[in-house]
């Protein structure tokens, strides 16, 4: 009879479980299209923003340096930006319910970490986003830019749509390259990964920086240095903090 009762409670516990993972997953949506509608509908400061970093271009100006191709080309690349903007916009929400859903299964240290988790992911989205924007995406215009690779009688056409969502993808992919080192430090405090492991594999993890580095900028040496070595510097800074506070194993395994 008993096991009955439990099967029923089991039951009812798994259908609350769904229809709370139902609702989640609804208003992270109608979030996201919200988000969208609203950068939609206020796309020119958003474009402004994106196209900003071409004004370095020696004798452009605003609307005659980007070119479309093609008559799609101008909504669409509006409907993009606006999605993916509307996502960024809509993050917080969409994160909030995840927690909300997350939480209560979560014992307290748990909790714990993942509020100074989010604290410190926050910090570097916003370190990731002026270094991307305000130091590397500059230098490498100027640099593929620059007298020494175009000749003076060499004009400039920039397609509008490759470049403007090149620019928001970049931007997107270093502040998510900075996230790794949150990461890192999540899987040492759950033990999932030790401190150990992570030093005996950082040779191959500074290939691999220097090669994800490679692919995410322009083939130009000095961005994607300025790209790799910050990377480096956190991923032994995120190791360094978890022998502090001796995440990823005992004392004894460094």
């Amino acid at each position: 009879m008993s096991e009955k009762v439990d099967n029923i409670d089991s039951t009812m516990a798994f259908k609350s479980h769904m229809k709370v993972l139902k609702w989640t997953l609804l208003i992270s949506f109608i979030s996201l299209v919200c988000g969208s509608i609203v950068c939609f509908i206020f796309f020119e400061p958003i474009v402004e923003f994106l196209y900003e970093p071409f004004l370095s271009i020696e004798g452009s100006g605003m609307g005659d340096t980007l070119f479309i191709n093609s008559i799609f080309e101008g909504f669409l690349t509006k409907l993009k930006i606006s999605v993916l903007s509307g996502f960024i916009l809509s993050f917080p929400i969409i994160l909030f319910k995840i927690l909300q859903f997350v939480f209560p299964a979560l014992g307290k240290r748990e909790k714990k970490v993942i509020l100074y988790t989010l604290i410190v992911s926050t910090i570097l989205v916003f370190v990731g986003f002026y270094y991307s924007y305000y130091l590397i995406l500059p230098l490498t215009i100027d640099f593929f830019t620059s007298v020494g690779f175009l000749p003076d009688n060499v004009g400039i056409l920039l397609n509008y749509q490759n470049n403007i969502i090149y620019i928001f993808k970049f931007i997107f992919l270093i502040m998510v390259t900075f996230q790794f080192p949150v990461l890192m430090e999540m899987l040492m405090v759950t033990n999932i990964i030790e401190r150990k492991t992570l030093i005996g594999f950082s040779r191959y993890i500074i290939v691999g920086v220097f090669l994800l580095s490679a692919i995410i900028t322009p083939p130009d040496f000095i961005s994607q240095c300025m790209i790799a070595f910050p990377m480096i510097f956190l991923y032994f800074l995120a190791i360094l903090i978890a022998r502090i506070f001796n995440f990823g194993g005992t004392k004894d395994n460094c």
